[in-house]
């Protein structure tokens, strides 16, 4: 502009004032602190009661467990074929701990498939029992009689189940249940007499299986504890049982688990450009955030010790009728004494609101730390992003007792560790390299422990997209 040439508006008007953009080179701007979309309220890490773990390992002593075989068996599937891998037969209660991987090889090689139709009857009640069904995809419904003469679902199996599995023991066996196909299933058939003709040909097997038929079965309660004798309601004076309670000789050891990351500050940008928010606490406290999701995430989906990994199988339960209903929950409930919350995805949450306006309920809520959070039979349900969401929109809900003294579930971490700024938390000054880069190094060390089988049960396989 000109010597003398007059400053003109918007709408062609002289200017009489300074504007706005030229008056912000003189002012200072409010700013907000920087933001980040990833934080979660992150529920399982303030709600998980945490144990101080010196040495960096917890040790679960627990009583004699005899192992009764019950698991999950893996297959691989090539386009439309499907095997199971051998070493996964060893699940059976037939074939467990029998390791020769060749003959496990030859049964898995006789493993026939079949399709089974939606309602359609897999095995009878009352029929004899000659075939292992291992069941790759799909749910089965197993259903009896009840007390008072009507029919009875006595459970429901998904994907790497087994049933009939004592056909390979007693030729005598017979089915005490109707197993009948729920929706679409792709199932493994292993007959006794294949099982058979390789226990001719191989000694080990044929041994292996001898012994587990000749070995007594051990006394135990009903959670498969080694039993305590004892008398009640005795008079006289008769004899009374010699007991110990007996320890597992190799007990579970739960190692603290690390995630780490290296934050980089260049020293000009922390030397100069600190106001008014200080670059160096912005920069730790947005990559602390991410590593707490990081270690929630962990806490959830890790294949060591993981809550999703770690459920038992007999812990596991499959909804009736695929939606998260009511029932179900009053199921996984049933499951445990002493729940304290529940853990779902946001998405299943809402899919088990759909199901309890449908039957016109409305759930209590209670306030928790600000927020309102829904209940069902007094047990919060707490929303967690870290549970998977499948591609078929599926998900779980995990139910947990918490707390050493009543034998749940806890979380692991190690308070006083060097540089600590939380408990387990640490950022370590590693130094300036050569290009002028400040360096920290950024740790947490976690895990979590399942005390019992029982503190810990998951409602598998919920379907979260259906709308009517």
């Amino acid at each position: 502009m000109s010597v003398g040439e007059e400053v003109r508006g918007e709408q062609g008007r002289p200017q009489q004032s300074l504007n706005t953009a030229a008056a912000r080179n003189l002012a200072t701007t409010t700013k907000s602190a920087p933001q980040m979309q990833e934080i979660s309220s992150r529920w399982l890490l303030r709600m998980l009661p945490w144990v101080n773990v010196q040495g960096g390992t917890y040790r679960v002593n627990r009583r004699l467990t005899y192992a009764l075989g019950d698991g999950r068996i893996t297959f691989v599937k090539t386009g439309d074929r499907v095997e199971v891998i051998p070493g996964e037969l060893a699940e059976l209660p037939a074939l467990r701990s029998y390791d020769d991987q060749e003959v496990l090889s030859e049964l898995a090689r006789r493993c026939h498939r079949r399709d089974f139709a939606p309602g359609e009857v897999i095995a009878s009640f009352g029929s004899r029992t000659d075939k292992v069904y291992l069941l790759a995809h799909g749910r089965v419904e197993k259903a009896g009689t009840g007390p008072y003469g009507d029919d009875a679902v006595l459970g429901v199996l998904a994907d790497g189940a087994y049933f009939g599995e004592q056909a390979l023991l007693d030729p005598d066996a017979i089915w005490e249940y109707t197993a009948r196909a729920d929706t679409a299933c792709t199932v493994l058939i292993l007959t006794r007499q294949d099982f058979e003709q390789v226990a001719e040909r191989a000694g080990s097997l044929r041994e292996h299986v001898e012994r587990r038929r000749s070995v007594p079965r051990q006394r135990t309660n009903k959670y498969g504890e080694k039993a305590v004798d004892l008398a009640a309601g005795h008079s006289g004076e008769p004899d009374i049982p010699h007991t110990f309670v007996d320890y597992e000789a190799g007990p579970r050891e739960y190692e603290l688990s690390i995630a780490q990351t290296v934050l980089r500050i260049h020293t000009r940008v922390a030397d100069l450009y600190n106001q008014p928010m200080n670059q160096t606490e912005q920069q730790l406290r947005l990559t602390i955030e991410a590593l707490k999701e990081r270690q929630e995430h962990e806490l959830i989906n890790n294949r060591e010790f993981g809550l999703l990994n770690n459920c038992q199988y007999d812990q596991r339960i499959q909804p009736h009728d695929g939606v998260p209903s009511p029932d179900d929950m009053d199921e996984l409930l049933s499951r445990r004494r002493g729940t304290k919350l529940f853990l779902a995805h946001p998405r299943a949450i809402s899919a088990f609101g759909r199901e309890l306006n449908k039957r016109g309920l409305v759930p209590e809520t209670i306030e928790m730390s600000g927020n309102r959070i829904p209940t069902w039979r007094g047990v919060p349900i707490f929303p967690c992003n870290k549970i998977p969401v499948t591609e078929a929109r599926t998900s779980s809900v995990i139910a947990m007792r918490l707390g050493e003294e009543e034998q749940g579930v806890i979380g692991l971490r190690q308070a006083g560790v060097p540089d600590e700024i939380e408990p387990s938390l640490s950022v370590r000054f590693m130094g300036i390299n050569e290009q002028a880069i400040i360096k920290y190094l950024v740790t947490a060390y976690y895990s979590a422990a399942v005390l019992v089988p029982d503190a810990l049960g998951v409602l598998e396989n919920v379907e979260i997209g259906r709308w009517r």
